[in-house]
């Protein structure tokens, strides 16, 4: 048990990673998809409420309406520092990416658990609540990954 601590929670970060290289090269498009979805949040007219989640804006008062695209692209600014973060694990703290996929687990299991207590109408099925259903399943087996070490994983150089 100690052993996956210290991967998860290392006493410094270094650019070497140490897991199963899946959970390593899935990760380069889920960084690609957060800083996507987060200049999208940040700056569609309508933070990407109405066009991608379905939400329908036009039937609200358009305070309502400004404060949801406001609430969207506060998201947005949340997405972009946890993408970066992300990035800058991929760049030069590989280690850090077990700790990443269990935080990455976390905020998809807690949307998942936030949109059954707190629903939100829409009129189609939004791409974020496919992925809170997908993602905690997907970010669960890629944290076993990542703490997995592969058999020859020893001292590894740093790779990408």
């Amino acid at each position: 048990m100690k052993h996956v601590l210290d991967r998860l929670f290392p006493a410094s970060f270094d650019n070497v990673y140490r897991g199963n290289r899946i959970a390593l090269w899935l990760f380069y498009p889920l960084t690609a998809i957060t800083l996507w979805r987060s200049q999208h949040h940040i700056f569609a007219p309508d933070g990407g409420a109405q066009s991608i989640a379905t939400i329908p804006l036009d039937t609200y008062t358009e305070g309502g309406a400004q404060g949801i695209i406001t609430i969207f692209a506060l998201w947005g600014l949340a997405q972009l520092a946890m993408g970066i973060v992300m990035l800058l694990a991929l760049i030069r703290y590989k280690s850090m990416v077990p700790l990443l996929w269990l935080l990455i687990l976390l905020e998809y299991g807690g949307r998942k658990l936030v949109g059954i207590y707190k629903p939100l109408e829409t009129v189609g099925t939004a791409p974020g609540a496919t992925a809170a259903t997908v993602l905690p399943i997907v970010a669960l087996v890629m944290l076993v990954l990542a703490l997995w070490p592969e058999k020859d994983a020893g001292d590894r150089t740093p790779h990408g």
